[in-house]
């Protein structure tokens, strides 16, 4: 392998990780001085470090150290850190149209878009879209899309569950620090039932989508839901996979209802878990499904799609906004759509699944912290516990993290009580790169 890949419009950049400094670094620290003086302390940063160029895999910050990027700003950089076909399409786009409004003077790339989402969301039926710029909005905008479809008004919601921070989405998350706390009051109607966590509850996926559909039933009533919204695979809530058979039973009832079936597929989707989207791998075919983060490699794109006469539901107006499906992203998110495809990209992510499962659960074998190993594709976590009590240990998250982050290696943490340590890695990922990334968590381990 050579010493370092190349962006076509940043420093070379290497492909292994380097440290240099102490991190955060001199300049980092100097950053985040005028950082304090002049943004909100409401947007924090994981960890302070400040990021000059990047590509693959491979953070470079400020201060030189190439950091060995397990996290994908949360999902976000699938395919790679400035992804060359994903700059070139940008660049080439900046110098055609970078702006009309959709709604008011469209656009091909807008329509390509919603063409190629069509075609890789799950179902054989006539499906539309519209595309917005956040995961949020696109929560946003298919819960007020099910609602006008059916007239109803309720939104039913999974524990664990994370959607955003719009007044809506804040509604419907489950954890209230930091998303919620004195922000209020909250949209209502949205309604929080248990959901299948295998570890924890020890259901099988009929007894726990039982307990699920008797709750919703009980407390709000099927014919008063507009929409139930799940994530395949939740994400902030500590990458829970539920059990078998849980998902398509919900759904089922669902659909015996006139509910709604929305996929959020906002961090589980676009090829992260080795099908486009995880949706796929407990035979769910949505109503709507949600997408974002990864769909544009690294630019704000969104969307909505589903049912054609679901979508069709909203009159004209009633849907877009000012930069939803600009013309610079969906370019981007075309480009995405054709790596995955030309290059296998799918393939990958099962590749990433065969390198981190088998060793962190040879770790789980020799470090009794960890309680479970967990995930599918490159979307994995292990949960940790305290050994003796079986309490959530977030401070030995927090500590690994840390540790990690000394070493030149980002991940983060998730999970409801803080304990779930989740990895991310784009698909551009290499096997050494991987296991290099195991050995520093390995020599965590063993510190704590």
């Amino acid at each position: 392998m050579s010493e370092t890949l190349s962006s076509p419009t940043l420093a070379p950049v290497p492909t292994t990780r380097r440290v240099v400094t102490a991190i955060p670094g001199p300049r980092s620290a100097e950053l985040e001085a005028r950082r304090r003086a002049v943004v909100s302390a409401g947007v924090s940063s994981a960890l302070p470090v400040y990021i000059a160029r990047a590509h693959g895999a491979i953070l470079v910050d400020v201060d030189d150290n190439a950091l060995l990027d397990l996290g994908g700003g949360i999902g976000v950089t699938t395919i790679g850190h400035t992804d060359d076909a994903v700059v070139a399409a940008a660049r080439e786009q900046l110098g055609d149209v970078t702006h009309t409004l959709f709604t008011i003077t469209p656009y091909e790339e807008y329509v390509r878009v919603a063409e190629l989402l069509a075609e890789r969301t799950p179902g054989d039926f006539a499906k539309k879209t519209v595309l917005v710029n956040s995961g949020a909005e696109a929560v946003e905008n298919g819960v007020k899309i099910a609602r006008k479809f059916t007239g109803r008004s309720g939104v039913a919601v999974l524990e664990h569950a994370y959607h955003g921070r719009t007044n809506l989405t804040m509604a419907m998350n489950f954890k209230a620090m930091p998303y919620a706390i004195g922000f209020g009051p909250f949209a209502g109607d949205v309604y929080r039932a248990p959901n299948s966590y295998p570890l924890h509850d020890g259901l099988t996926g009929e007894q726990a989508a039982a307990r699920t559909i008797s709750y919703l039933e009980k407390t709000v009533g099927a014919s008063d839901l507009a929409c139930l919204v799940v994530e395949p695979i939740q994400g902030e809530g500590g990458f829970v996979v539920p059990a078998e058979g849980y998902l398509p039973a919900l759904q089922e009832w669902c659909t015996a209802n006139g509910i709604v079936f929305i996929a959020d597929e906002i961090q589980s989707g676009m090829a992260r878990t080795g099908r486009y989207f995880a949706s796929e791998h407990f035979g769910l075919v949505p109503d709507l499904v949600l997408s974002a983060k990864g769909i544009a490699g690294g630019l704000p794109l969104a969307g909505v799609t589903g049912r054609a006469e679901i979508m069709d539901a909203a009159q004209p107006g009633g849907l877009g906004g000012t930069f939803g499906g600009n013309p610079v992203a969906c370019a981007a998110a075309i480009a995405v759509f054709d790596r995955i495809e030309r290059d296998g990209l799918l393939a990958e992510a099962m590749r990433i699944e065969g390198v981190l499962l088998p060793a962190l659960r040879e770790l789980e074998s020799r470090f009794p912290v960890i309680r479970e190993v967990r995930g599918i594709g490159a979307m994995i976590a292990i949960e940790l516990a305290d050994p003796e009590t079986g309490a959530p240990n977030a401070a030995a998250v927090g500590a690994l993290v840390a540790f990690a982050a000394q070493q030149g290696v980002l991940l983060l943490s998730a999970g409801t009580y803080g304990n779930v340590l989740r990895m991310l890695p784009s698909l551009a990922i290499t096997n050494e790169q991987l296991r290099d990334a195991l050995g520093v968590l390995e020599e965590g381990l063993a510190a704590l």
